[in-house]
């Protein structure tokens, strides 16, 4: 038995649990000091303590001796160096095992229909990538994207929605034939949902642009490719036809009040259509400070030039919580029960569920069916 891996894993189900070590030495019957030197790789445990802590934290004995699965064709997008990152991957490496566990047990894989753009060498401009995997998926040269995580998922790419409480991390892709590709957004609250999609696009443009930096390795960001990244980003949220449209719609009215009309209708930040505006030289450098402003005079509020954190967030009338949704693990989840291909424990664990919560939902599901 790895000392290592017990200790990571030990760590990563508390972590899944939202469990202190305190929380689960009571629950356990484990002894506090104890619990702490095995996190700390400092003692190796005996065979009824791993079975007092598997219990506890409601997995069985083998997944906290077992090696979870590395990832190895993975980037980060953090700012800063990250002392979670191996817990994050082991994290992100289980949820991917359990996704492609339930899709091969329902034969119910998605094709990744972005895959021939990803794999192109005709050295296309972050635009033109934006441009050309918008329509791929069907969408039309002015329409707003409203199921960002719906429209990937249909596509073959996984989302996991991650709340970690950091605002260095923005969020992660895999590029990995067998289990991905796949997108991890960081969903800290006080990280707003705008900044939540726009990390998404952010992301998959990675997965287009950069296949060729997928390699594991923990680095600071490379500039450019994260300009070109946001750069992407921005015109596959908000395609430039579709732009220039709502753009001269909302001519009669207040700056401001204009700047807000478009950035709901494509959800996304208020910087990032001030951003194009500046783009097509259509304002100057000024406009920040010029923004802040008008919308103080307009709004008798003040306007934080920097979005996050913030208890409350600063992005104005900014979008709430389940216009970002990922859904199809739970519906894959859902199929495996009410067909009887997994157990209630094994739906719980999959969904990150206490038990009682995974009957509650079960229920739901039985009353709307």
């Amino acid at each position: 038995m790895k000392l290592d891996i017990l200790s990571s894993n030990i760590k990563l189900y508390r972590s899944m649990k939202r469990l202190t070590q305190a929380e689960l030495s009571r629950l356990s019957g484990v002894s506090l000091p104890t619990i702490k030197n095995i996190e700390r790789k400092k003692a190796l445990p005996r065979t009824n303590t791993l079975m007092a802590l598997s219990k506890a934290l409601d997995c069985k004995l083998h997944d906290l001796v077992r090696p979870v699965g590395e990832l190895s064709l993975v980037r980060f997008r953090a700012s800063r160096k990250l002392n979670r990152r191996e817990q994050i991957l082991t994290q992100v490496s289980t949820w991917l095992n359990n996704f492609t566990f339930l899709e091969e047990l329902l034969s119910d894989k998605k094709e990744y229909t972005l895959s021939s753009l990803a794999q192109n060498s005709n050295g296309y401009s972050p635009i033109q990538y934006a441009e050309i995997a918008r329509k791929v998926l069907l969408l039309k040269a002015d329409e707003p994207i409203d199921d960002i995580c719906g429209l990937l998922e249909h596509c073959g790419i996984k989302i996991l929605l991650l709340s970690y409480a950091s605002d260095s991390f923005n969020g992660l892709s895999v590029n990995d034939n067998k289990k991905g590709p796949a997108i991890v957004v960081n969903t800290w609250e006080r990280i707003s949902i705008e900044r939540q999609i726009f990390s998404t696009a952010h992301e998959l443009g990675h997965l287009l642009m950069h296949l060729f930096d997928y390699d594991g390795s923990s680095r600071p960001e490379d500039a450019i490719q994260e300009m070109e990244a946001d750069l992407f980003a921005g015109y596959f949220l908000m395609p430039e036809q579709g732009f220039n449209t709502e753009w001269e719609d909302t001519a009669g009215l207040p700056f401001v009040d204009r700047i807000m009309k478009i950035k709901s209708i494509f959800k996304v930040s208020y910087k990032t259509v001030l951003y194009r505006l500046k783009q097509k030289g259509i304002v100057d450098d000024q406009i920040w400070l010029r923004f802040q402003k008008l919308y103080e005079i307009r709004y008798n509020k003040k306007l934080a030039y920097k979005e996050e954190p913030s208890p409350e967030g600063s992005e104005p009338f900014g979008l709430a919580p389940f216009e970002f949704h990922a859904g199809r693990l739970s519906r894959l989840v859902r199929r495996a029960v009410q067909e009887e291909k997994i157990s209630l424990p094994r739906a719980a664990e999959i969904l990150n569920l206490t038990s009682e919560k995974m009957i509650e939902r079960i229920a739901e599901w039985e009353e709307l069916a």
